[in-house]
């Protein structure tokens, strides 16, 4: 199990490197540069220009800019925001939570529902629940989350006032009831295409399990179908879909991108797109390989979380 997780620390510290690398250059060679919003503002002579891009070291050759960028990056200098000076980790830590509590809460509620209705469509198979959930499932994965976001804040918030549109809080409240009242929306809507995933994964699993000679073995012993359900096939159909959920990360973070910015939610998602049409590269950057860093971190957990709960995995 060590020489294992040895093993994929140096896997993941390799594509860390790669992922700053290519991201490094897609961005410094998109048109207009970081140099861009000085070039638009009114007077500004290419001179002027000149002795900005020396000040900020952005004259010297894109490899010696990134070989810099890294070694301050691993010595934890993250560089600087060019929108309002302040240090990028600063930056990405005031954000870093709203984004975890969306995605932690919808990704709760998505598991926990899918894998619910998932079983229960395989206990029932070709029942009229299972066929129901099955044609929701089909249109939840067809729908846009940005125009279910939008349809939720048109429904709930400005025909019924039920719960707000937007933002984390109401300013000058900020008491727990509030935050679970602006969290509802954004959560159920990232969970939405999440919750029908989850339901067709689990309901596959499901299936499996159930066709094993270990559950038939265990009904010819007597056992009650409920007993059975809960004691052999509902653990072990869980069993892959720990390893999905590292797998579904990705997903959630660029849904989370498009529910914070229509929601207006002050999340890593929405910062991420205001930095780039800023082109504060370095927030933008940071931003990358935080994400890259979560989504290696949520695989390598649901790895050793499988071997841990599965006796038949062994990690060598």
């Amino acid at each position: 199990m060590l020489r294992y997780l040895l093993s994929r620390l140096g896997q993941s510290l390799i594509l860390l490197l790669l992922v700053s690398c290519i991201g490094f250059m897609v961005l410094n060679l998109a048109p207009g540069g970081p140099l861009s919003q000085f070039a638009l503002s009114p007077g500004m002579t290419q001179e002027q220009i000149d002795k900005i891009a020396a000040q900020m070291g952005l004259d010297r050759p894109l490899v010696m800019q990134y070989l810099d960028w890294l070694w301050h990056m691993v010595r934890g200098d993250w560089g600087t925001s060019y929108r309002d000076g302040q240090s990028v980790l600063a930056v990405i830590g005031s954000h870093l939570f709203a984004t975890l509590l969306l995605m932690g809460t919808a990704t709760t509620i998505s598991i926990s529902l899918g894998a619910a209705i998932g079983i229960f469509s395989a206990v029932r198979r070709g029942s009229i629940f299972d066929h129901t959930f099955t044609v929701l499932a089909m249109i939840a994965l067809s729908i846009p989350t940005f125009w279910f976001g939008l349809v939720a804040i048109y429904i709930f918030s400005l025909n019924l006032g039920w719960l707000p549109a937007g933002n984390m809080y109401t300013v000058g409240d900020g008491s727990v009831l509030d935050y679970v009242r602006h969290l509802i929306l954004p959560a159920s809507v990232l969970a939405l295409v999440d919750v029908a995933i989850w339901s067709r994964y689990m309901r596959t699993s499901t299936l499996t399990v159930i066709s094993q000679d270990f559950v038939r073995t265990a009904r010819a012993k007597g056992l009650t179908r409920r007993r059975v359900l809960l004691r052999h096939v509902v653990g072990n159909s869980l069993v892959p879909m720990v390893t999905l959920a590292g797998l579904q990360l990705p997903m959630v973070l660029g849904g989370a991108l498009v529910t914070e910015t229509v929601f207006t939610w002050p999340g890593m998602g929405r910062l991420f797109l205001d930095s780039l049409g800023y082109s504060d590269y370095p927030v933008v950057m940071g931003l990358l390989m935080t994400s890259a860093l979560l989504v290696l971190v949520g695989n390598l957990a649901a790895d050793m979380i499988v071997a841990l709960i599965d006796p038949r995995i062994r990690l060598n």
